[in-house]
């Protein structure tokens, strides 16, 4: 299994793991928003939400024209790469991850923009939602099927 995952999961399994640790539950491939999808969205245990972009290359984040669209639906942005990975293109004021498939660090806490309570409440939801329905399809797939 781990051999068919994308340079992107395989981040992404490190950060969930490191994450797991510090007391977060996470969901990988959440969309926040409509035409979003973050790749590790995180909610800590004093409801705060982190959000995880994962970078395989410099290419990856060169190529990628969301990702400022994703800082109004978190109260702190990481970007999370590998050893090898560039660091120095990315923003100073997001939070540096360094991953691999087994685990993470921290490198370095992004600016903290409290969410509003509304959006917190409302992403809250819908990270409850995302959660349950993934959990029942694992669970139940007959289920799912015919709703």
């Amino acid at each position: 299994m781990l051999n068919d995952l994308q340079p992107g999961q395989i981040l992404a399994r490190g950060v969930t793991r490191h994450l797991h640790s510090h007391g977060f539950v996470t969901l990988q491939e959440f969309p926040p928003i409509k035409g979003l999808r973050a790749d590790v969205m995180a909610l800590g245990p004093r409801g705060e939400f982190w959000l995880v972009e994962c970078k395989s290359s410099r290419n990856d984040f060169q190529t990628d024209r969301k990702w400022a669209g994703y800082l109004e639906w978190c109260d702190e942005y990481f970007w999370a790469v590998n050893a090898d990975f560039p660091t120095e293109l990315l923003p100073m004021d997001s939070g540096l991850i360094i991953a691999d498939r087994y685990d993470a660090e921290i490198i370095r806490r992004g600016t903290l923009k409290p969410l509003a309570a509304v959006r917190r409440k409302a992403l809250t939801l819908r990270f409850a939602s995302a959660a349950a329905l993934r959990l029942q399809r694992v669970t139940d797939p007959d289920a799912m099927r015919s709703a």
